[in-house]
């Protein structure tokens, strides 16, 4: 009897290590099996010891909303500790916060640093294009959060703070649950506010959208210089292939990727954009607003470091970017990608919060050289000035892309620090 293509990838699955590593196993094993074929995944190993800073370990937790988390912690000798939530972005790891944890650890806080959903050695997600995508939209991932704050025994914590595509879900957590996330900090992708319900419609009819003019993607196409948003291309289905086996080897994609979004290249002199059209967005670099006929792998291979820049990196040498690459190599990027994908299956849930402020203390921290904070054009401003009642403060750390926290630490857990310290009054440990 002839199989179905699935049936024979279930099948390669199941055979002995030596056939699997000859095969490609892990495109076979975690891109395409059912999530419920796929245990033997479970079955990975902490981070070794040697990759971790003294005093931050690796540990995995069971049962969070299905998924079994992977975890790093500093900060866990001692109990009673307020505890603090980092939430990593794209494409990133907990591994991200690395530097930063130690110092926040020191200065007497508990410290711990997932893996999030469709990432890293967090096993539970769905890693199919075509699979369950609505388990990646925002309120599931606030939920992933708040299961694993309740694992560790927490009623409240200090903080959160989320990097990247981790910002808007700690500012997620911070609406949907002030009563748990007391502070928090948003590094690099500013919140704009939650979406809005049309109002007074009763009295005053909302007059029907009569624009015939083109949506972004259109425009940009439509450019001399034809191009496309990186989030509609990450949305695509070639987009996993592109970045998980790039014609440069993951290697050199990961390399290029973090160095040409980091303060080390010199292409990266961000300032506010005035609107979303089209010929605004197109000042952004390349790796924001693409050249249509290229993927992201194609993108930042242009902009390779040299051998030379590469020696001099501090902030991610090569034993390091290992990490990524061995990660990576293994999930591929679907499930950080799902992220992109999510926003219309919960646009309407999150309405229920519509008109809601962020109430507690909040804080944003990004690099001076980080296109990530004005490439949502007015969401800089709103934030401060209406998604946010308590704002308190915008800090540019000089000399800092986009990942200030590995880029900057000193200077990120200096800006976290005194924020902190300025909201002692709510904090408590919380902790039984």
């Amino acid at each position: 009897m002839s199989m179905s293509r699935r049936e024979l990838l279930q099948s390669l699955c199941r055979v002995g290590p030596a056939f699997l590593l000859a095969s490609h196993p892990f495109h076979l094993c975690a891109q395409d099996t059912p999530v419920g074929d796929r245990r033997r995944l479970d079955d990975l190993e902490p981070l070794a010891s040697d990759l971790l800073p003294t005093g931050v370990r690796s540990r995995f937790v069971d049962g969070i909303n299905g998924l079994r988390m992977h975890v790093l912690e500093a900060g866990f000798e001692s109990p009673g500790r307020p505890a603090l939530l980092l939430l990593h972005g794209f494409p990133d790891l907990a591994y991200g916060w690395r530097h930063l944890m130690p110092i926040l650890a020191e200065a007497g806080y508990h410290v711990i640093a997932p893996d999030q959903r469709g990432y890293g050695k967090t096993t539970g997600w769905d890693p199919d294009y075509d699979g369950d995508l609505a388990s990646f939209r925002r309120l599931n991932l606030v939920r992933d959060a708040l299961g694993l704050v309740y694992a560790f025994g927490y009623e409240s914590l200090a903080g959160v703070i989320g990097h990247d595509f981790g910002a808007p879900i700690a500012a997620w957590c911070a609406i949907a649950r002030p009563d748990v996330f007391r502070t928090v900090a948003l590094m690099s992708a500013p919140y704009g506010g939650t979406p809005s319900i049309p109002f007074d419609t009763v009295n005053h009819p909302a007059k029907a959208d009569s624009t015939d003019s083109p949506g972004l993607a259109a425009q940009l196409a439509a450019l001399p210089r034809p191009r496309k948003h990186y989030q509609s291309y990450y949305s695509s289905r070639q987009a996993n292939e592109n970045l998980w086996h790039p014609p440069q080897g993951l290697h050199d994609f990961l390399r290029a990727y973090y160095h040409v979004k980091s303060g080390d290249w010199d292409g990266n002199h961000p300032f506010p954009l005035s609107s979303r059209k089209a010929e605004q967005m197109a000042r952004m670099p390349t790796y924001y607003i693409m050249e249509l006929d290229k993927g992201m792998a194609e993108t930042v291979a242009e902009h390779m470091p040299t051998s030379e820049e590469v020696a001099s990196n501090t902030w991610l040498p090569d034993h390091e970017l290992s990490v990524y690459v061995a990660e990576f190599t293994r999930t591929g990027f679907q499930g950080g990608l799902n992220w992109y994908r999510a926003g219309s299956f919960g646009r309407a849930e999150q309405q229920i919060f519509a008109g809601r402020t962020i109430d507690q203390p909040a804080v944003y921290i990004a690099g001076s050289q980080d296109w990530g904070s004005y490439q949502s054009p007015g969401a800089l401003q709103r934030m401060q000035n209406e998604a946010c009642a308590d704002f308190r403060g915008v800090h540019m750390i000089d000399g800092a892309g986009h990942w200030v926290q590995q880029e900057k630490p000193d200077e990120t857990a200096r800006h976290l620090l005194d924020f902190l310290s300025g909201t002692e009054w709510l904090l408590t440990p919380g902790q039984d």
